[in-house]
This record gives structure tokens, sequence and C-alpha cells, in this order.
């Protein structure tokens, strides 16, 4: 009795029934069509070249957006900001001059007006550009400070006394008698932007929209100032991108 049960086992595995090689999903790929597999898989495929054909600026990716909303939207909270290319467009025509819109591509030219706010900075953001365009347009101001001509000398000193003089240090007095801070300080630099139309397409999200000043409009719109210099100094060069530094911030802001 004690060999009898091995033996049913094993006549049990034989007789079970094979596996066709046919229902396995290998081979079930290989017996559909090219057509058929096409159809298959058509639905993916065409979701992904839609993705690919919208431009990178003009929505959020999916893999990084909540499956729900945990906050409720508050109408009276909601803030629209600018998605038509064609004004973004006569802005940088307006603030660089004729053919300003074809300086930078369609994706810095955006990504140069949006603030961290906006779409919780799924986007992109200006922030590293903004610190190259400020570090361009210090060091043009101070350029321009030490080649200016210097202020009249004090009134003769009592004692007869002369202050030691060097052609290299002749601007010197112009640059203590100016602030540079003062000139480019955010209220300054924000009316500025605001004349050039850069707070129509910059994209940023309020924290009061009823309050937008409070809520930090001129550091917005002083940080789009500065982004466009960067990208400018990256995409055009250094050279280009002081000369617009000096003509179209530091000249209307009376620098020059």
């Amino acid at each position: 009795m004690a060999t009898k049960a091995p033996l049913r086992s094993l006549q049990a595995i034989a007789q079970r029934p094979s596996i066709c090689s046919a229902c396995t999903p290998l081979s079930l790929a290989s017996r559909v069509a090219p057509a058929q597999a096409t159809k298959l898989f058509s639905t993916s495929a065409a979701r992904a070249e839609e993705l690919n054909e919208r431009p990178r600026w003009s929505y959020t990716p999916e893999k990084m957006k909540a499956p729900f909303q945990p906050r409720v939207k508050d109408p009276n909270m909601a803030f629209a900001v600018n998605e038509n290319p064609a004004l973004l467009d006569a802005m940088y025509a307006k603030f660089l001059g004729m053919g300003g819109e074809n300086a930078l591509t369609d994706e810095v030219k955006w990504l140069a007006v949006t603030h961290k706010s906006f779409d919780q900075g799924r986007r992109g953001f200006n922030d590293k550009l903004a610190f190259l365009g400020k570090r361009i347009l210090v060091l043009q101001g101070t350029t321009v400070l030490l080649t200016s001509q210097a202020p009249p000398p004090p009134s003769t000193d009592t004692y007869n006394r002369e202050p030691f003089n060097h052609p290299s240090l002749e601007g010197l007095p112009k640059v203590q008698a100016v602030d540079l801070g003062d000139v480019l300080s955010k209220q300054r630099v924000a009316q500025l932007a605001r004349s050039y139309g850069i707070d129509q397409v910059t994209r940023w999200k309020p924290r009061n929209p009823l309050r937008l000043g409070a809520s930090g409009a001129d550091v917005v719109l002083t940080t789009s100032v500065y982004a466009i210099i960067g990208a400018l100094a990256l995409q055009k060069g250094g050279d280009f991108a002081g000369q617009v530094a000096r003509e179209k911030v530091l000249k209307p802001l009376g620098l020059l």
C-alpha cells in the first residue's frame, strides 16, 4: 500500500492535458495580424503623439497632477493669466524692439515670464534666469558709473591738502555718490516692467488676487525683467544682453 500513492501521483501528472503553446500570450500576440495589433494599441499611441505635439509651457504633465484636488477652489480667488502667444510676442517686440519676438525660442520666452508660484512650479520657473540677469544688470550699472564723468571735486581744503589721484580711480567718487540698489529697486523696475507690458504676460499666482501689491506684484515683475536679461545672455550672448540691459533698463531708469 505504501508504494501505490507515488504511482498514483505520477499517473495523475502524466494524464494532465498539456498546455497548448498557441494559448500563451506570446503566441497570441504573434498570431494577431499587424492591422489588428495597430488597432489594439492605437489609443495609447495617439495619446502619446498628442502630448508630444503640445508645447511644454501650455500644459501640466499628467504624472505631476494629483488624482483629486485636496482643497475646494474659491471662485473669488481665481486669477487668470495670459495664454495667448501673440500678446507675449507683442511684449517682447516692445521691450527689445523690432524683431524682438524672435530673439528667444518659444519655450524660453514663456519660461522667462513664469514665476515659481504659477502652477506650483510644475511648468518651470524663472528663478535661475533672474539670478543671472540681475548679475548682468549690476555689472553693467557699475561699469557705467565707473566710466561716467566724475562729480566735481570738493572745495579747497583748509590745510591745502591734496588727495591722491590716479586715472584708474577717477570713477570711484561717482560709484560712491550713486547707490545702484536704489536705481534697481523693485518699485522702479516694476514700474518699468509695466510700461513694457510685462505685467500683462507674467504668469504667477498671487496670494490674494484682490490685493496684488500686497501679494508681491513688484517682486514678481522685477524677477521677470531680470529673467529676460538672463535668457538673452544664454541664447544671444553676453554682449547682446549687456546692450539690452543698458538701453532698455538702465537708460530709462536714469543711469545713462
